[in-house]
């Protein structure tokens, strides 16, 4: 017998056909849901991971990966630090901005906004807004023109297009001869985009960093920091901790991992929830296995008897239960991890089918920014959510095989 005898026998109970159909079907039920649990992890958190990233890159085509900014009003003198930034390695784009509050009106409507002065030249380095274009032009942000782009919801919610006008109102007061009133300018719309993003498109304008330096009263050319795009959005976190290091007083820097850390902590804890959740089924099918074990244990009292008397140890006895169990566990985690890769990698395929078969829409775009599910297969989490699978289903055969190895030949033997 070229084969161990514990893994021999398990083997060789898993392929026999049982006397007890119930047993078998246990079993199969048993492997099923492991393999559906299995199957659940992996497209769940695929998905999950999806939106993540799709959300991700949706945030960071509007805004960059570092931000040097300074606890003074204003900064006059950033051309000479912008270049030296230019130099660093990883770094692919400075650009300046100014950042202020205003409240937008058209006709009878206000709405609250959020300026960005920005270099329209510099811009397109550090995102993705000049590409998010849908009506008017990025190049008529010209400085003195006093124009403006801004999202689409907001334009949409205000009544106005491209061409129309608006008042902008800040926070800053005028001294008149009727009063103190607050500071407002008269604008020209040249461009609409659409992010996908709720807060960008219903509260992001967009102007020329002159004209909104001259609407805030700040001396012209000063700005309020520098935006930085790296080649890689993973390193902005050390970057920017080096990057501290070197500014002079009054100058601090963050990435993007701060400015957002609320938003991804939040999908992060979603992300482990699931996780826990979806790990109950597969609980829930290790312990079919202990259930079918134990009956299996009780089916073969005599059989485990005989191999006592013929010099079998407990531990051998022992390693066949848990030999007959991995092995459910084992195909079953097998079909799990095939099911759940294929679909996690064709899932923005069969979605759409489904919804053409049904004639539904799960995730409508009048609704929804994103209105297709996204799907990012990461192997790491295959790996663990296999390894996991393996280890509950190897636990669930702890018990029934301790009792097995327990049994008493005479006992067993008494009425046979």
């Amino acid at each position: 017998m070229f084969k161990p005898l514990a893994f021999y026998i398990g083997l060789r109970y898993t392929r026999a056909k049982r006397r007890n159909h119930f047993i078998s079907f246990i079993s199969s039920s048993s492997m099923l849901g492991i393999a559906l649990g299995v199957t659940a992890l992996i497209t769940v958190l695929s998905v999950m991971n999806g939106f993540e990233k799709e959300l991700r890159h949706r945030m960071l085509g509007m805004s960059s990966h570092v931000v040097v900014n300074t606890s003074h009003n204003s900064w006059s003198n950033w051309q000479d630090l912008a270049e030296d930034l230019r130099n660093k390695p990883r770094v692919t784009g400075v650009a300046p901005f100014i950042q202020g509050q205003a409240m937008v009106t058209h006709n009878k409507t206000v709405k609250g906004s959020f300026l960005q002065g920005i270099d329209p030249e510099l811009e397109p380095q550090v995102s993705q807004v000049k590409d998010k274009i849908v009506a008017g032009s990025f190049d008529k942000l010209e400085s003195g023109k006093f124009n403006l782009i801004l999202g689409s919801e907001l334009a949409r919610s205000l009544g106005v297009w491209v061409g129309d006008r608006i008042t902008l109102v800040v926070p800053h007061a005028s001294v008149t001869p009727i009063g103190v009133l607050p500071r407002m300018k008269r604008f020209t719309i040249t461009g609409v985009f659409t992010v996908g993003m709720h807060e960008f498109d219903s509260g992001l304008v967009l102007l020329h960093f002159h004209d909104v330096a001259k609407l805030l009263r700040m001396p012209v050319g000063s700005v309020n920091g520098l935006n930085i795009k790296l080649d890689d959005m993973f390193i902005a976190r050390t970057f920017s901790r080096e990057l501290k290091q070197t500014l002079p007083i009054g100058y601090s820097s963050y990435d993007w991992t701060y400015r957002h850390k609320n938003f991804f902590e939040a999908i992060k804890m979603e992300k482990t929830v699931m996780f826990v959740i979806l790990t109950l089924i597969v609980a829930v099918a290790a312990f079919n296995i202990v259930s079918t074990l134990v009956m299996v244990v009780t089916d073969k009292q005599a059989d485990i008897a005989i191999l006592q008397t013929l010099g079998a140890t407990p531990r051998t006895i022992m390693n066949i239960f848990i030999v007959q169990g991995a092995l459910i566990g084992i195909f079953g985690t097998l079909l799990g991890l095939a099911g759940g890769v294929s679909l996690a990698l064709n899932i923005e395929t069969i979605i759409p089918a489904i919804e053409q078969f049904f004639g539904v829409q799960f995730l409508s775009s009048d609704i929804y920014y994103i209105s297709e599910l996204p799907s990012d297969l990461r192997w790491l989490d295959v790996y663990k959510i296999g390894a996991l699978s393996l280890l509950i289903s190897l636990l669930a055969t702890i018990y029934p095989a301790l009792r097995a190895s327990k049994t008493q030949p005479a006992e067993a033997l008494r009425y046979e």
